[in-house]
């Protein structure tokens, strides 16, 4: 296990670049299994959930390797349809191979898949919508099976938005036959990346980013080059670090328009924000209370920085309510925050912030991954000496955190307990 040690309160300032999504990366490793084709994937992360997802199509038989930033992919001697227990339950993301692999050998076995415990996150809907393309699906002894003749075109009305489950129902209908129709789709910009990086394979899908998203399903699928969107979840990170410890930052690869309701809330509590291409710049003012933060499926605010928007809230001017409609466990961040010196009441879905001005140093857990990254926020801002601790849990999204933010000033480095 390993810590951070980190000396607080010290003002940003610099420049740092934002990597390609984690939640867009992850999903395109599962289209590469659609192909015998080669498939690079330029600007990879190197974060543990890839790098877990890179052992799942190892498992499934298919070839892969860095080249620097860039991952090469070739699935042609894929053969295994199985995903044992030991690779899925590292990731929640290991369930997208459902979709992509029963399209590639007619059937597939995954178990239970894992990641942060956040919530139930149930994936009825993942399943359910297999079910509708003709898949037959059944559960039983920790594992998922899925087996059908051929794939068929169908349409799909989701109970709820759920992203993993668009792109799943995306990723076994791009070689189905006929056309298939999700609506109620998830409109998050990682679902327009796989999109687009299945049409740059020969695919024909139209309308994400939308409600309804339409497939016409293909008979074979090619290689192709592609550099996924940048980070919007880590570019809301650096932003929100930048207005808990002052200074002036600016975030290369970045896209503005896909953090609009952060950006609405930073502007809210005095932050001057400007942007231009592919750059966001930020300088911190008085930091007033957001007021109200309420998170729902996008374009409104992440449920991935939720944590971290808390943290800042924490040293705020004022009260600010935040509430969680995705995830029913997700401020288990908070008795880690109170450990600091904030103020914070949590009740159902709601958590009550009145603000302390500063955070105290103290020793921290990170107990998820988004918490992980507000407790590091909390403490870069805080004063004196903290620890986080089991940063496992913040590896799984973040690429060289603690080199980015002491690139920016901060005092932060790992050790091993």
């Amino acid at each position: 296990m390993e810590k951070y040690i980190i000396e607080g309160g010290r003002p940003l300032f610099g420049e740092v670049e934002i990597q390609s999504a984690k939640n867009a990366v992850l999903p395109l490793l599962a289209a590469a299994v659609l192909t015998d084709e080669r498939i690079v994937i330029h600007k990879c992360p190197r974060i543990a959930d890839v790098l877990n997802m890179v052992g799942i199509l190892g498992e499934l038989g298919c070839s892969t390797k860095f080249e620097g930033n860039d991952l090469v992919i070739d699935s042609a001697d894929a053969a295994n349809h199985e995903i044992p227990s030991s690779l899925a339950k590292e990731l929640r993301s290991s369930v997208f191979m459902l979709g992509s692999v029963v399209s590639r050998f007619g059937r597939a076995r995954i178990a239970y898949p894992g990641g942060c415990d956040i919530g139930l996150r149930p994936i009825d809907l993942h399943l359910n919508g297999l079910r509708r393309l003709g898949v037959c699906v059944s559960e039983g002894g920790g594992y998922i099976d899925c087996s059908c003749d051929k794939i068929e075109g169908a349409e799909v009305v989701l109970d709820f938005p759920s992203v993993g489950a668009t792109e799943n129902i995306i990723l076994a209908a791009a070689k189905a036959k006929g056309t298939t129709v999700i609506r109620n789709a998830a409109k998050e910009p990682e679902i327009v990346d796989l999109q687009n990086f299945i049409n740059r394979m020969g695919g024909k899908i139209f309308g994400a980013g939308t409600a309804t998203v339409r497939i016409d399903g293909v008979k074979k699928l090619g290689g192709t080059e592609y550099t996924p969107v940048s980070d919007r979840i880590e570019a809301g990170t650096f932003l929100i670090a930048s207005a808990m410890c002052g200074g002036e930052v600016s975030l290369k690869n970045a896209d503005a328009d896909n953090l609009s309701f952060l950006l609405h809330k930073l502007r809210e509590i005095s932050c001057k924000i400007n942007t231009k291409n592919d750059k966001i710049y930020i300088r911190s003012g008085r930091r007033l209370s957001p007021k109200l933060v309420e998170t729902s499926p996008y374009p409104g605010f992440p449920t991935d920085l939720q944590a971290p928007m808390t943290a800042l809230a924490c040293i705020c001017e004022g009260s600010t309510v935040i509430v969680e409609n995705l995830f029913e466990t997700r401020f288990k961040h908070v008795p880690e925050l109170i450990r600091m010196g904030a103020d914070v009441t949590v009740r159902g879905r709601s958590a009550f912030v009145r603000g302390v001005g500063s955070l105290k140093g103290a020793d921290v857990v990170a107990g998820d991954l988004r918490g992980g990254a507000a407790l590091t926020l909390a403490a870069i801002s805080a004063e004196g000496l903290s620890t986080v601790t089991d940063l496992s849990h913040i590896d799984r999204g973040y690429s060289d955190f603690e080199y980015k933010l002491r690139g920016l000033g901060a005092r932060i480095r790992r050790v091993r307990i």
